[in-house]
């Protein structure tokens, strides 16, 4: 009976193993039809992305703020500051200058400092209000008060004369002392002018050396002139004009030259002129190296010293009443004759 049983035992444990096996190969056989390969490959979207945004091409802003939440991702802002050298370097511990000196124009050490930037675009203080200058309005009173008496004005801008005009023109010898130089600013460019209207140069010359001896009856002026030799060189010396009178002669020669085209028709004239002279003298507290004249003149028939202290009485008394009451008295002037003196 035991070697029954015991054969029995062992039948049972053989059919044992073999129904574990057969329900193994079962399982086997349901989970390999339960995976299966849906792709060719796996692409890691996410690693992808991390890489995008390290490269410098960061995912859009929805995927940005994914990854930031996941961790996965942070932002950060990275500055670079370039160091170089400035306009202002080779100027460094170099205090600048605020204003041009006299005395850096005259060393001439302007040229290598340093001044401050000004901006020239800066608003200033607004003026309070604006005004003539004295001297303007007294200028642009007489103006008036001339055109009132019926005097034209003559052209005055040019401050450059020639001698000739200058001087010449007046019957000035050329060796009067106010022709030196230590009485007349002369030109140095240019030195000398080249138009002269040769035929009145040569007028000129004769009444200088002869008084006109030789000349028309007409220019032929019945002196003895200065007895010298008249120096044409001389007479085209450049100058800052010495008086307006220079302005004259030119008006006086063109009226001339205007009357002889028209048949020597005379016509009574008046013109006047203030403008600015120059003279080389000392600068002082009441004297400057140029000012301003007044002058004028009158063509007509018949005109006499009475004309001259009627035409001054009448322009001071347009001035104002102060001047109503004017007495005249004779007096001696080496440079005009006659001459008078008037009071107030």
């Amino acid at each position: 009976c035991a070697l029954a049983e015991g054969a029995s035992c062992s039948w049972l444990t053989s059919a044992t193993e073999a129904a574990a096996a057969a329900a193994g190969k079962k399982k086997a056989a349901t989970d390999r039809k339960l995976v299966q390969r849906l792709v060719g490959s796996v692409e890691d979207a996410v690693q992808a992305q991390l890489r995008a945004a390290k490269g410098g091409s960061p995912p859009p802003d929805a995927e940005l703020a994914v990854l930031k939440k996941r961790g996965l991702l942070a932002v950060a802002t990275v500055k670079a500051l370039r160091v170089a050298a400035g306009p202002q370097h080779g100027n460094w511990g170099r205090k600048p200058a605020s204003d041009l000196t006299h005395e850096m124009v005259l060393r001439g050490t302007w040229r290598d400092a340093l001044f401050k930037p000004v901006n020239v675009d800066a608003a200033g203080v607004a003026p309070a209000g604006g005004a003539l200058h004295p001297l303007l309005k007294v200028r642009s009173m007489f103006r008036e008060i001339f055109l009132e008496m019926g005097f034209a004005e003559m052209p005055t801008q040019q401050y450059v004369e020639s001698s000739f005009w200058n001087f010449d023109a007046l019957y000035q010898p050329q060796q009067h002392p106010a022709r030196d130089a230590h009485d007349t600013f002369f030109i140095k460019t240019p030195a000398q002018t080249r138009e002269l209207p040769a035929d009145y140069m040569e007028r000129v010359r004769a009444t200088h050396e002869v008084g006109g001896e030789g000349l028309s009856d007409e220019f032929n002026s019945r002196s003895t002139g200065w007895r010298y030799d008249w120096s044409e060189d001389e007479a085209r010396k450049n100058l800052l004009r010495t008086h307006t009178t220079a302005a004259s002669s030119r008006t006086l020669y063109q009226i001339a030259q205007l009357a002889k085209a028209n048949g020597g028709a005379f016509q009574p004239q008046k013109y006047f002129s203030i403008d600015r002279v120059f003279r080389n003298e000392a600068l002082d507290a009441t004297h400057l190296a140029e000012f301003h004249q007044v002058e004028g003149f009158v063509i007509d028939r018949n005109l006499s010293l009475g004309n001259l202290m009627g035409t001054i009485a009448d322009f001071y008394r347009r001035l104002g009443p102060e001047f109503k009451h004017m007495k005249f008295k004779p007096t001696y002037n080496p440079y005009t004759e006659p001459s008078m003196e008037f009071h107030c």
